[in-house]
């Protein structure tokens, strides 16, 4: 019988390449004792300073018992990021390339019985042109940061070397409420030099643990033979995975059977459910609407990176819970395992995708790690029915318009759809994708990160937008893959603006945008960006360094921002009333206007012990304004009513004589566009009319493009500064010139492209 040891305690570490470090005798006796998960970028990861990118060591000494001697032995990383060697008492068994999924490799012919073994892996968070992600938004935290096990199995067994996964996939092919046609797909290997015949047997059981169906099959396995074998089974009358309303989940006991012995077996937890995305009425679950109100998560945390534990992951899903979502977009590489099964437990429904993001290697044009990448998640997960969505690109055309890109993404969606037809593809889109592009019909729905209201435009821009694309692309089913403005709650304001970072803008920003996409229906599903802070260690805005402040959350889950609160208030009905900006405590103004977000009836307001008025509200924004206050700290209470039940918040606000300093945000800020260039004064230019060919250089090349050419080059060093030292430059050189003006309108606007032009425009392509 299979028999799965974790070994995540007691690891040498040395945060450097020590060249002789796989050996099986090597002196270790200084390097740091640590536990799996581990990352060495904890701290430096989110500080905004360069975080350590190279080689690690680490190593460990384990015994096996005798007692497994004469079975196959496997070692399993659960998640190392990202270019892993594993050595065994000095033998080299692999090399994994890509820190998102589960990998093993075959130690049987290294591993001694009853004697001490040295594990020595070396791991590599260098970014090098063949693995993904080659640059993104977030931190790419080094180390072993999921769990390690030693997987003992008889040389009979479901097949452990198939990308990962289980070996055994629970395919629906045809679901409905009168019956599940489902079929047993698994992957049988005998490893022993003879052949052997074997009995391959499922059971189906139900929550309750009633056996509801069961199939068997007898199957000869030549010597050295791994088969693909199916076994069709009907649940009839089924009880359907209904997402957060009902859960269900079945379990499969699926086992290989020797004469008298079970030789492996293997537990899975599955549902059944059917679905389908209308490019005109949304998201549906069994037959039945379902507002897909998403949420985006990263997976890592405050001092802890990606090193984190089954307790941490825990606490997410129950803040996605309790703020009411119904599905997570899990973004932008595979996730645990373990939060995998959470989302199948609480009914989350499922945006699963790869590390494909931002810029394509420059070199490597088949995709091989990204195909790689992507047959891991599809295979590992396979048997999740949270998992609706496979994502096979997120903002890939950042790139710059290559045919070998177009060519990769369509070979993505290929893919994905051979190994899994049962399931939806999707992708992000990058803004500035037009509305025509192909990129819309690749896949069979499509997601757009679009942040009008804080990297352009004003947050009401959605509307005209939204409406124009489904008008002028009326069978193709779209999402909001992203959308989101910064918040960081050390900011208040009266007046929120685009662009303070203020916790008043924040929450203002996601009222009116969640307005918007409330009313279209056609939308299959919105995914705010981010439920959780997120280390991102390029970043370097509103006084914090390393960090996306995007979230409902704060990074370290201590703090719910006030928009929080306004998604609660629509898609919870777990009752609650409100106050926001509690943390705007010093007000110098003589009046304010206490805004509460809630989802009870009516709410009646309190100053100072004294009631003011009762309020009811469409919106479930409850707004009293010109509420004086006096001298000094004033108590305001709201007290909410749903159906007599009574719901109660307290702030506490100081009248003060001057503003607070410490309320704003530093002025120089701006978003990212202003950290990447050194924007020129450019008041006395005078717009003229240019003729532009394409046989010369012009804003409507992009930055790589132009950096290539030496004088173009001069011309953009010359008014935008040496972006190139700019640890974002390597995303940017993909963007069109052009196109920053729907990132960036203020700084990229008609008088720079016309002074860039004019210069550009003079210098003729080879």
């Amino acid at each position: 019988m299979r028999k799965i040891i974790n070994i995540n305690q007691g690891w040498k570490f040395i945060k450097q390449d020590e060249v002789n470090a796989m050996a099986k005798v090597f002196d270790d006796e200084k390097w740091e004792v640590v536990q799996v998960p581990h990352t060495w970028n904890a701290i430096d990861g989110a500080n905004g300073f360069d975080f350590y990118k190279g080689a690690c060591w680490y190593r460990k000494e384990f015994v096996l018992d005798r007692s497994a001697q004469g079975n196959k032995v496997f070692i399993e990383f659960e998640g190392s990021n990202s270019i892993t060697d594993v050595y065994v008492n000095g033998h080299h068994m692999g090399q994994h390339r890509g820190g998102y999924s589960t990998f093993r490799f075959d130690i049987s012919d290294v591993v001694e019985f009853g004697s001490k073994n040295t594990l020595s892996v070396k791991v590599d968070n260098t970014v090098v042109d063949d693995v993904y992600p080659q640059m993104a938004d977030f931190t790419f935290y080094g180390g072993i940061y999921r769990d390690v096990n030693i997987v003992i199995a008889n040389h009979v067994h479901f097949d452990l070397m198939d990308y990962g996964s289980q070996g055994i996939y629970i395919v629906q092919e045809e679901v409905s409420n009168e019956k599940a046609n489902v079929t047993i797909k698994s992957r049988l290997v005998n490893d022993e030099a003879e052949e052997k015949k074997v009995r391959l047997w499922a059971d189906l059981v139900d929550a309750e643990g009633k056996n509801v169906a069961y199939a068997a099959k007898e199957i000869v396995l030549a010597a050295g033979e791994t088969k693909e074998v199916e076994m069709p089974i009907v649940i009839k009358d089924p009880t359907l995975w209904n997402g957060i309303k009902n859960p269900y989940m079945y379990v499969a006991n699926v086992s290989l059977q020797s004469y008298n012995d079970t030789v492996d077996e293997l537990t899975i937890p599955f549902g059944v459910r059917y679905f389908e995305v209308d490019a005109d009425k949304g998201f549906f679950l069994n037959g039945e609407h379902l507002a897909l109100n998403g949420v985006s998560r990263h997976q890592d945390r405050k001092d802890m990176g990606w090193a984190i534990t089954e307790k941490e992951q825990e606490e997410d899903m129950e803040l996605i819970k309790e703020v009411g979502a119904t599905s997570i977009r899990l973004a932008h590489y595979q996730h645990n395992q373990y939060f995998y099964d959470l989302c199948d437990k609480e009914g989350m429904v499922i945006w699963a995708e790869i590390p494909f993001i931002s810029v394509m290697s420059k070199t490597e044009l088949e995709g091989i790690n990204a195909k790689q990448q992507m047959m891991e998640l599809i295979k590992q997960n396979f048997n999740h029915p949270s998992i609706i969505f496979w994502g096979v690109q997120n903002e890939i055309q950042i790139s710059g318009e290559r045919p070998e890109l177009r060519k990769l993404v369509k070979e993505l969606n290929e893919l994905t759809k051979k190994e899994d037809p049962s399931r939806l593809t999707t992708m992000a889109n990058v803004m500035f994708v037009k509305d025509e592009d192909e990129y819309n019909y690749m896949t069979d729905t499509v997601g757009y990160n679009k942040y009008f209201g804080w990297y352009n435009g004003e947050a009401e821009d959605f509307a005209g937008w939204l409406d124009g694309f489904h008008k002028t692309n009326p069978k193709v089913k779209l999402s909001i893959s992203e959308y989101g403005a910064e918040g960081i709650i050390q900011y208040h304001s009266n007046d929120p603006k685009v662009k303070d970072y203020t916790e008043e803008y924040h929450a203002l920003y996601h009222e009116k945008v969640w307005n918007i996409f409330s009313k279209r229906p056609f939308l299959w599903a919105t995914y705010v960006w981010n439920m959780f802070d997120f280390g991102a260690n390029i970043r370097d805005e509103g006084g914090v360094k390393g960090r996306n402040n995007k979230g409902l959350i704060t990074y370290d889950r201590k703090i719910k921002k006030d928009a929080f609160y306004m998604y609660k208030a629509n898609w919870s009905d777990e009752k609650f009333v409100h106050i926001t900006s509690k943390r705007f405590v010093d007000r110098a103004d003589a009046e304010i206007n206490v805004k509460i977000y809630s989802n009870c009836d009516e709410v009646t307001l309190y100053v100072n012990d004294s009631e003011v008025v009762t309020k009811t509200s469409d919106d479930r924004v409850f707004t009293f304004e010109h509420i004086a206050l006096k001298d000094g700290v004033n108590e305001v209470k709201a007290i909410g009513n749903h159906e007599g039940d009574i719901f109660t918040d307290v702030a506490r606000f100081n009248k003060v004589k001057e503003p607070n300093e410490s309320y704003k945000a530093p002025e120089d800020e701006g978003g990212p566009v202003a950290n990447w260039f050194e924007m020129p004064d450019l008041d006395d230019v005078v717009v003229e009319e240019l003729t532009i060919t394409d046989d010369v250089y012009s804003t409507r090349c992009t930055f790589g493009q132009l950096f290539e050419n030496e004088e173009s080059k001069s011309v953009l060093k010359k008014y935008l500064g040496n972006m190139e030292e700019h640890p974002m430059f390597g995303m940017a050189q993909g963007f069109i010139v052009e196109d920053m003006a729907q990132i960036a309108p203020e700084q990229f606007n008609a008088k720079l492209l016309y002074t860039l032009n004019k210069e550009l425009t003079k210098i003729r392509k080879s």
